[in-house]
């Protein structure tokens, strides 16, 4: 635990004079997602440890090398919890690289992503300037919203040091109800479930069978289980921590794994094989083969704009090339006004995301 803010702004100005490129790092636990990293090693990772926990206020600020082990660890103590249900991957992600690469877990629909839980954030820009964006209290967050900008980033607007975020109450009790049930079947019924009053925190469909968490209240959670009958797991949380992890049989039984954000609703885009529906249909994935990556992020990109949504490689595969869907003309002219104006010289994380930012 230790704050090296000033070592990270000397680099950052080394760097601006040289023109010399740099990859923030944290834990590495992320090191697959995006295009192929580049430049001097900025090793966030170093820069860890909770600054300030109010239990009561419901907030946490730590710097951005903190694991989120050790959050949980500390929300733990005092039956709290980071609702976006971030992964760990093994104990090695940070806080920071959560945000940057805007990672929420099975609850993201009901509970808010990362983006939804941060309130503020410190930040080195690209003129090495430690500068500081929201608050810690909700009233606070006002004018433009830099913090959330940070979300999906991918370091591409700056150096993020320090995060506050919004924690919640671990809910009281919480079950899992399973049906098996095709893929057409599911999207429909989570769909149905979607527009009832239940307490539901997670609902995936995974290899013909569909899971659905309920959390909060006893009395809640055991009037919902008489509504929606099926069969209960009180166990269940094995699943969705697998599911979290990406450490189901499906997330390593392909090498290429391919995800697509859509509305909930849209129909199935393939056959039931390899395929994996998270989010109440929200977020889909498909597991497929190393051949034909080119044409097959053609195929799924216009199935997903078809689907009002977007499709990117998440993991495995090429990454020399472009793994996010690719942006409307009007829309990467923001993301490259937005480069400018935070990192003028381009020395972060040039190309993570797209190539040409």
């Amino acid at each position: 635990m230790a704050d090296i803010s000033e070592q990270m702004i000397d680099q950052v100005k080394v760097a601006v004079d040289s023109g010399r490129a740099l990859n923030i790092v944290g834990g590495s636990s992320k090191s697959f997602m995006g295009r192929e990293a580049v430049g001097e090693p900025l090793n966030v990772g170093q820069h860890s440890g909770i600054v300030n926990y109010e239990p009561v206020e419901l907030v946490l600020t730590a710097r951005a090398g903190t694991s989120i082990s050790t959050i949980t660890k500390a929300l733990d103590a005092e039956g709290q919890m980071l609702a976006f249900e971030p992964p760990t991957f093994g104990g090695s992600s940070t806080i920071g690289g959560t945000l940057a690469c805007n990672m929420s877990g099975p609850a993201r629909p009901w509970c808010g992503s990362v983006r939804d839980a941060t309130l503020g954030v410190r930040l080195i820009n690209g003129k090495a300037e430690h500068l500081r964006f929201g608050g810690q209290v909700m009233k606070n967050v006002a004018g433009y919203d830099v913090s959330r900008l940070q979300s999906g980033a991918m370091g591409a607007l700056g150096v993020i040091t320090e995060i506050s975020l919004k924690v919640m109450p671990k809910p009281e009790y919480e079950i899992t109800l399973m049906q098996d049930i095709d893929m057409v079947g599911a999207i429909t019924l989570m769909n149905k479930l979607a527009g009832r009053s239940l307490p539901i925190t997670g609902a995936c469909w995974y290899g013909g069978t569909q899971y659905l968490r309920l959390s909060g209240s006893g009395k809640a959670v055991s009037s919902a289980v008489e509504k929606l009958g099926g069969e209960c797991d009180e166990k269940g949380t094995n699943f969705w921590q697998s599911l979290r992890e990406y450490e189901l049989p499906f997330f390593t039984g392909s090498p290429l794994i391919w995800r697509f954000s859509v509305k909930p609703t849209a129909p199935p885009m393939e056959d039931d094989n390899n395929c994996l529906i998270d989010w109440g249909g929200a977020q889909r994935w498909h597991g497929t083969q190393e051949s034909g990556q080119e044409s097959e992020k053609a195929l799924f990109e216009q199935a997903a704009i078809e689907a009002s949504g977007q499709a990117s490689l998440f993991r495995g595969g090429d990454r020399s090339g472009e793994v996010f869907q690719a942006l409307p003309t009007r829309v990467a002219d923001i993301h490259k006004g937005m480069k400018q104006a935070f990192d003028p010289a381009g020395i972060f994380n040039p190309g993570r995301s797209y190539s040409w930012l």
